[in-house]
């Protein structure tokens, strides 16, 4: 247990996972062993694992660890479980309505004097407003999955990516890639956490287990492939007794801004970092030198770009004077005449939050500063946001939404300096390459921009041509997925993707829609953006449809091939109009006994919901009954004598489309004639219908009539 807390206060996680998991082995019901194993799996990033143990913490009893539901939450939001974190998050509130939960005594001294047991009302209150927040980043990523931005991305591949992490791209024109990486060994029994608090090192040496500059060209002929990644010698900007990274240039190429960092084993192994930067001379590149932006050990990840004609140096700072909370943005105007930084300057509350923002990125062509948070509405943990302005006031702030954010951690966003506006990220989403878990370590992400492809429309009446307000238009691509817009003007608006067909149509009560087919099948990623305008038709609740009986062969209850065509105008029909739900009766003729037929006429009408079904129907908008040989529409003998025909006629399926299910308005009988405008919109059956045979393929009809 000593060599387990010790692994853990020094941040060697990973290892400390291996001894407390013997512990918990030994003790399963140890709160504390389960406890610890959820901090390190959290700070590790194993999200499954650490809501595992979180959630095994919650149900041991509140009192034990009052904040369990709240990193439940956390971890359950990160692993993209959004219900489940919602659920979480709302356990934690109704548990503190009114004061942090009391913590219940403990004999066992590791459990009683550990100080996440301690509850603090100041901290629950603090956090009681950070969930509301949590919570509305969950209900916006299930939105945004659903409606994802025109980019896709894609890992930068093993000759960029190692199992360990790697970190600040950097454009080198469109041929080539600067980043950070923390080595390229094979790695023996060493551990590594995502962040880089501590590894434990067998058989590296001191230079190899830090973050060094590389560089990659990619590969001609490929789309965003690279080379095998050479060491980066210009200057002296690799340092073996430091984490050297987040390199740029100066916007007229003579200076190189980068940072070291280095763990400060003698003030609680917190991570420390300053800014350098060398100037392009005669002879090369100058020593490296810190520009006076005061706070040594607590500047890193520069960025200097022009703001109108202002060149500014961007970079985070965890300075305390003037911050607004943890990890800021801020800014320093670089003097033209001198080369002199201004005093540095907060970037505002528009941007900074009491929680940590990170690699600032500043696009002089769009005027817009990128950074990431923790502190902003979230899909994840850190998200990727932009503001426009600066450099010291901001407006517009957007998440930029999915793919560029998912559930797991992204920062260091930048654009290509040419071309479409591609780029890169760094993220330890699911797909990058992994040390231990799927999600431990950071990987380089390629942004390839798609053209914007959107469909846009309207909700018209059929007959009188009006805009239909109140109106629910869904979007449906060829895997099902669906999408919905909630109409109240009778417009709306989607977003699509390449390689992709969608059907449209509106819902909307006591009204059948039309549909609308949009393809973006043949679409290249190096086409224009794109609006397509359709028009949806909503009539009121008959059309033209309608729809053939169903026959069998002969003591068969399998569908003939001839059938399809008819089952799959149903599906259409459907599919297009989910108020509206279907009835299915089936039959047999004569010949036979009553308890076989009647179980014949069953299978056949369960064969018919089982192909709706298939296709896409929810089963709980269909009834199947059989009703064996009786309700006869032919004879099936006439003059004493068999008649096939009219056995075969008998032999069949028919269909009743229901509307307003309180009252089983029929509004249309596949055993009448005509179409659906055509049929008496009387046409109604009573609740007991299902229950009783409809007599001579008139609805409403009971025992009694026939």
């Amino acid at each position: 247990m000593n060599w387990a807390d010790q692994l853990y206060l020094h941040g060697s996680y990973f290892n400390a996972i291996d001894y407390y998991q013997q512990l918990k082995q030994q003790d399963e019901r140890n709160p504390y062993i389960t406890w610890q194993l959820a901090e390190c799996y959290r700070a590790t990033r194993d999200y499954v694992l650490a809501a595992h143990y979180y959630t095994e913490v919650k149900n041991m009893g509140k009192g034990l660890y009052p904040y369990a539901a709240y990193y439940a939450g956390l971890m359950y939001k990160q692993q993209c479980e959004y219900k489940l974190a919602i659920e979480s998050f709302n356990e934690f509130l109704n548990d503190n309505k009114k004061n942090a939960v009391k913590k219940a005594p403990n004999p066992i001294a590791s459990i009683e004097n550990n100080l996440d047991r301690t509850p603090d009302p100041k901290y629950t209150k603090i956090l009681k407003k950070l969930i509301k927040k949590e919570i509305e980043g969950c209900e916006m990523a299930i939105k945004s999955l659903k409606d994802p931005q025109p980019a896709t991305l894609i890992n930068a591949g093993p000759n960029v990516n190692s199992s360990y992490t790697e970190l600040s791209p950097y454009p080198l024109g469109d041929s080539a890639l600067l980043f950070s990486t923390l080595g390229r060994n094979q790695a023996t029994r060493n551990t590594f956490i995502g962040r880089k608090d501590l590894i434990e090192t067998d058989t590296w040496s001191e230079s190899q287990y830090k973050d060094k500059f590389m560089y990659s060209h990619k590969q001609a002929g490929f789309v965003d492939s690279f080379q095998w990644p050479l060491p980066f010698w210009d200057g002296h900007f690799n340092d073996d007794n430091f984490h050297t990274g987040n390199g740029c240039w100066s916007p007229d190429g003579t200076r190189f801004y980068f940072s070291k960092c280095y763990v400060d084993e003698a003030d609680s192994m917190k991570t420390k970092c300053n800014i350098y930067y060398s100037v392009f001379q005669e002879r090369g590149w100058s020593n490296p030198v810190q520009p006076e932006i005061g706070e040594f050990g607590t500047n890193t990840m520069p960025y200097v770009a022009k703001v109108g004609k202002k060149e500014v140096l961007f970079f985070a700072s965890s300075r305390k004077l003037q911050s607004k909370g943890g990890w800021d943005i801020w800014y320093s105007i670089i003097d033209p005449r001198d080369q002199r930084f201004g005093r540095p300057q907060n970037c505002g509350k528009v941007v900074n939050t009491k929680m940590d923002e990170l690699t600032p990125y500043y696009d002089p062509r769009e005027g817009k500063l990128y950074f990431a948070s923790s502190g902003q509405v979230s899909m994840g943990g850190l998200d990727v946001y932009s503001a426009t302005g600066g450099p010291s006031r901001y407006r517009d702030l957007k998440n930029l939404g999915y793919p560029y954010n998912t559930c797991a951690d992204e920062l260091y966003f930048i654009l290509d300096p040419v071309g479409k506006p591609d780029g890169y990220l760094v993220s330890n989403r699911i797909g990058s390459y992994a040390l231990k878990n799927p999600t431990c370590c950071n990987d380089i992400w390629r942004i390839q921009r798609e053209p914007r492809l959107v469909v846009m429309g309207k909700v018209v009446g059929k007959r009188s041509g009006d805009l239909m307000t109140e109106s629910v238009v869904k979007m449906t691509d060829q895997n099902g997925d669906m999408r919905t817009y909630n109409s109240e003007d009778g417009k709306f608006l989607f977003n699509m993707s390449r390689t992709h067909s969608y059907v449209i149509t509106a819902d909307k009560p006591g009204y059948t829609s039309s549909r609308a087919t949009v393809s973006t099948m043949e679409i290249k990623r190096s086409d224009p953006d794109d609006t397509v305008t359709v028009t949806i038709f909503l009539d009121s609740i008959r059309n033209s449809f309608s729809v053939s009986n169903i026959y069998y062969e002969y003591d068969k209850s399998t569908l003939r091939p001839e059938s399809v065509a008819s089952l799959d105008s149903v599906v259409h029909f459907l599919a297009d109009n989910p108020s509206i739900s279907v009835e299915i009766y089936s039959y047999t003729d004569s010949k036979g006994k009553d308890d076989y037929n009647l179980a014949l006429s069953q299978r056949r009408a369960q064969a018919v919901l089982d192909y709706l079904e298939k296709n896409g129907i929810d089963r709980g908008r269909m009834t199947a009954k059989g009703f064996g040989s009786k309700n006869a529409v032919a004879p099936n003998s006439v003059n004493g004598k068999d008649n096939p025909a009219g056995r075969m006629a008998n032999r069949r399926t028919e269909f009743r489309i229901v509307t307003d299910v309180p009252t089983r308005r029929v509004i249309y009988n596949s055993a009448l004639p005509g179409t659906m405008d055509q049929q008496d919109r009387n046409l109604s059956v009573e609740p007991q219908g299902l229950e009783d045979e409809p007599a001579n393929g008139k609805p409403g009809a009971n025992d009694d009539d026939e």
